[in-house]
């Protein structure tokens, strides 16, 4: 049976200039569920908040836009994450593992979809990502 890692290549993905693209495809009034690409090539899902038009505090899924990335340690995690910068009226955003939207406060989990506002296979989406987004020199996000 293959895996994940036999099927998805880090060189597949390695660039010096990496664009995220996150196409949300799912929206219900509890979560979000999008298809997160690198490079047009499709990596994984991804699970955010509900899309609102007023931010809900630690219950909102960001603002559709394109974002500069950067990897720095994370004052909550205390790990190096990759943080989405210059979000209006959002700070600290990250993407990370987890399981539901109980897991994000305004982040992007990254797994695999598994039912209604699950996903699975986090920890390891989110460890392969970091491998390919630490190759990258620029990174670029764009949610839609």
């Amino acid at each position: 049976m293959q895996t994940f890692k036999d099927i998805f290549k880090v060189e597949d993905y390695a660039a010096d200039d990496l664009l995220l693209e996150v196409l949300r495809v799912n929206k219900t009034s509890e979560y979000t569920i999008g298809c997160l690409f690198i490079n047009d090539k499709f990596f994984c899902n991804t699970l955010e908040d509900p899309i609102r038009e007023i931010k809900v505090q630690d219950d909102t899924a960001i603002w559709a836009g394109t974002y500069k990335v950067i990897l720095d340690l994370s004052d909550r995690f205390k790990r190096i994450m990759p943080h989405i910068l210059d979000v209006s009226e959002f700070t600290g955003v990250r993407i990370h593992n987890g399981r539901t939207t109980k897991h994000t406060s305004g982040c992007i989990l990254v797994g695999d979809y598994d039912e209604r506002g699950t996903i699975i296979n986090s920890k390891q989406r989110f460890e392969y990502l970091m491998k390919i987004l630490r190759k990258a020199k620029n990174i670029d996000i764009k949610i839609m």
